[in-house]
């Protein structure tokens, strides 16, 4: 399948990443919470859980290097580690959701 590049899907992406980056923080951020809050654990295995809870999120919803060529790759990754939704894909054009879908599907 060849890859999909597009100058409006790279307009959107750019547009839309920084909210959708924020809003998978903001998860993580109500998990760390809530994990910390938890008396009945021990500090310090709180502590270690919460040292392993932000490396493991250290993802593409986190963390990205910006490529138009690899725009497709992106939003599978983003779509793979539950930082969106396949609703996340709506506006972007049918042959990159399509790319998308078709990896997402076969994992």
């Amino acid at each position: 399948m060849q890859r999909v590049r597009n100058k409006q899907d790279w307009q959107l992406l750019k547009k839309r990443l920084p909210g959708l980056q924020e809003a998978f923080m903001a998860s993580s951020i109500k998990e760390y919470t809530k994990l910390l809050s938890d008396e009945t654990k021990l500090v310090s295995e709180r502590f270690w859980q919460l040292d392993k809870m932000i490396k493991e999120d250290k993802k593409t919803g986190v963390i990205v290097e910006l490529s138009s060529s690899d725009m497709d790759l992106i939003l599978l990754n983003l779509l793979r580690e539950g930082a969106i939704t396949e609703s996340d894909l709506e506006g972007f054009s049918e042959e990159l959701i399509g790319a998308v879908r078709y990896f997402y599907k076969y994992d």
